[in-house]
């Protein structure tokens, strides 16, 4: 996006009144993360003066030096990432560097700000992920999680045609290897997830799910379990894997802040290789 400057003003400013839909603090994002630049020359002054016929650039993208990290909100307390497939959230015994944990620290060492874990989403798993900038916030997030997150849905492609709606509870358990079950007595963690059909073909379909817990693998178990497994989970019987990833994307997140108790909705568009298997 460009903009031809035709009055004097200073950057912040110029920008409030001549980009729709930016707020304070996603005009603060754009200059932190140097996607601003004046004439050619990147800027990150929030008060830099403008004179006539200057060329603001705007880019929307990716910044190089911050690789795959794409930031869809941040303030002073959080920062919410559009995460990419195949990244840990957080390291293991086998991956230590490239998580997303390790990027958003990396960017973040600019404000002088550490990165908080509030939610994991599974290395194969895409979309939208919130992080704390300090321990407190952390916390607040954690301690209440189930009851501030008004909303998570997300898009996944199963195997099979599904029935327009479905509803599906269990107690969900985890083995010694780490895999999550639905136990057949009542003694793990109850578990609700909500399904409707978006589109399908004659092999898959597309669902919107939603869940009301959050459970470690709770979507991948919960859609196994009616026999109609993400593409590409191996590990819950898909039979297939075409995309050569998990079909699982958190595309929405409804959330109420617990310092302001104002909601914010953060999405995550739905990966364009979603829409073109399911034509």
């Amino acid at each position: 996006m460009k903009l031809i400057v035709n009055k004097e003003d200073i950057l912040y400013n110029y920008l409030r009144n001549n980009i729709e839909g930016k707020s304070k603090n996603n005009i603060k994002s754009l200059l932190k993360r140097e996607l601003i630049s004046i004439n050619d020359k990147i800027i990150t002054k929030y008060n830099y003066p403008l004179h006539i016929k200057d060329i603001i650039t705007i880019n929307n993208g990716y910044n190089i030096k911050e690789e795959t990290l794409k930031i869809i909100y941040e303030d002073d307390n959080i920062i919410v990432i559009d995460k990419p497939t195949k990244i840990l959230t957080i390291s293991n015994k086998k991956e230590k560097e490239n998580t997303l944990y390790h990027k958003v620290s990396d960017y973040l060492k600019k404000e002088k700000k550490k990165v908080f874990v509030i939610h994991r989403l599974d290395y194969d798993t895409s979309g939208v992920i919130m992080f704390a900038k300090n321990q407190k916030v952390q916390k607040l997030y954690q301690d209440n999680w189930n009851n501030l997150a008004k909303k998570r849905e997300y898009i996944a492609i199963v195997e099979g045609i599904t029935p327009p709606t479905g509803h599906i509870e269990s107690y969900l358990k985890q083995s010694k290897t780490l895999e999550v079950y639905s136990s057949k007595n009542k003694d793990g963690l109850f578990s609700i997830t909500d399904y409707e059909t978006i589109k399908h073909n004659n092999k898959y379909s597309m669902v919107k799910v939603h869940i009301s817990t959050g459970r470690r693998n709770q979507i991948r178990c919960h859609m196994s379990d009616i026999n109609h497994p993400i593409l590409g989970d191996t590990r819950y019987k898909s039979k297939s894997n075409p995309l050569n990833r998990l079909a699982l994307h958190a595309h929405t997140l409804v959330i109420e802040d617990p310092l302001t108790h104002k909601e914010n909705t953060f999405k995550s568009t739905t990966p364009e290789e979603f829409n073109n298997i399911i034509k």
